[in-house]
């Protein structure tokens, strides 16, 4: 996402990660630690809705410079019909 927004690390201030309820790992944060370094990290476990995706991790960062907030969401796989209003 950073990449393909053209965001470096001084450009964000924190990023939230949230997972469906399948992922159980309990340090899933710590790859994003490792290459973003003091970045604050928060991550989170989405609610338990029947029928929801599985397997599925999101992420929203809050960027430090007004132009970076229109980001541009990067799906991967099945990940797109989470959004099918936007284009693929």
């Amino acid at each position: 996402m950073m990449e393909r927004n053209g965001l470096v690390h001084d450009d964000v201030i924190s990023i939230i990660f949230t997972t469906s309820i399948d992922l159980t790992s309990p340090f899933r944060h710590l790859r994003a630690r490792d290459r973003l370094g003091d970045i604050p990290l928060l991550c989170a476990s989405e609610i338990n809705v029947p029928g929801a995706m599985a397997k599925c991790i999101e992420s929203c960062c809050t960027p430090t410079r007004p132009s970076a907030w229109r980001v541009r969401h990067v799906y991967l796989r099945n990940a797109q019909s989470l959004r099918d209003d936007l284009p693929g």
